[in-house]
């Protein structure tokens, strides 16, 4: 016990006489002023640096942009709402169905050009299973068969041959895509076309309302909004990832 009180007499002894050449603490953020409404604005500005992209016409690209935005709020999304609010889920299914039948035409064709056999073997499965079984789309039943759709464009294509990006683009209504990828786009819709077997495009023809079907059916099956990056930098965002995923694609 006596040892014990002699311990604690010297140890504070000790304290008190190096408490003189201890500095007092001072919390070095303590005079940091923080601008809780800017803070994030400031970050978000300067983290942008490492999201530049190629994007010579950036000034219309953004106009379009944002015209896109307003369409799609005042048009794009009134029409799909309502579509989906006046037919049963599986009529919406049936209807991308069917159209994701056909963009398995594009689909072979381009993993074909690619090299890629055993993806093109199972996209002509796909379409064979889907097409008859599947009365020409409507039920995806390759996909019950473990054969889910794989996407491969021209855009895609060109890439994997060396072919660059060239400039972002944004497209009207149909939104980021890069010189390359439009050029893809409309290959891909002539490849499409040429599918007479499943003689869509002459239904469409004599069906213009099937045109209808299809660009609200696009847009159905998008669940990006608008807005939804909660980010005054979206544009700048959107544009980043688009460039990434698609590398990513190509690199597959």
């Amino acid at each position: 016990m006596t040892r014990l009180l002699a311990g604690c007499v010297l140890l504070t002894s000790i304290a008190a006489q190096g408490a003189e050449g201890i500095p007092e603490y001072h919390d070095p953020l303590a005079d940091l002023t923080i601008d809780t409404e800017g803070s994030n604005y400031q970050f978000e500005r300067s983290s942008l640096e490492a999201l530049k992209v190629h994007d010579p016409i950036e000034g219309f690209n953004r106009r379009v942009y944002r015209f896109n935005g307003q369409f799609d709020d005042y048009v794009y999304l009134p029409v799909v709402n309502a579509y989906e609010t006046v037919t049963p889920r599986f009529v919406r299914r049936g209807v991308s169905n069917v159209f994701a039948n056909l963009a398995d035409v594009p689909n072979l064709a381009n993993s074909l050009a690619q090299g890629k056999f055993q993806k093109g073997g199972r996209t002509t499965a796909r379409l064979l299973f889907n097409s008859t079984l599947g009365v020409l789309g409507l039920f995806d039943v390759a996909k019950a068969m473990g054969l889910p759709q794989e996407s491969e464009d021209f855009g895609q294509t060109l890439g994997f041959y060396g072919v660059p990006t060239g400039p972002y683009l944004v497209l009207p209504l149909l939104g980021p895509s890069t010189l390359r990828d439009a050029t893809g786009k409309a290959v891909d819709w002539s490849i499409e076309d040429a599918a007479a077997f499943l003689d869509n495009r002459h239904y469409m023809n004599d069906n213009p309302w099937a045109y209808g079907l299809y660009a609200i059916n696009l847009r159905y099956i998008n669940g990006f909004r608008y807005g939804s990056l909660d980010s005054p930098f979206e544009y700048d965002q959107i544009r980043y990832l688009y460039i990434k995923l698609r590398e990513l694609q190509i690199q597959q």
